[in-house]
């Protein structure tokens, strides 16, 4: 499973499905978790959510769920 093998390697997990946590239940890893609230995980629909996510990558503890994102 992705999830688990990125807590293993990583601080914090990047994801565009927005279904995640109703899918996983995250509090069995060690890992932070951003989710990008895009109207697509192309690129011109993500790159405008980066700077929240820069600034949240500042405070983000393991364990916590974010979600990031726009009106769509």
């Amino acid at each position: 499973m992705l999830l688990q093998q990125a807590d293993t390697k990583f601080d914090v997990f990047l994801t565009g499905d927005t279904n995640l946590t109703f899918q996983q239940n995250l509090t069995r890893f060690n890992i932070a978790v951003i989710v990008l609230e895009a109207r697509s995980t192309r690129l011109v629909d993500t790159v405008q959510l980066m700077p929240q996510v820069s600034t949240i990558l500042t405070s983000i503890q393991s364990g916590q769920v974010i979600r990031v994102g726009r009106e769509l």
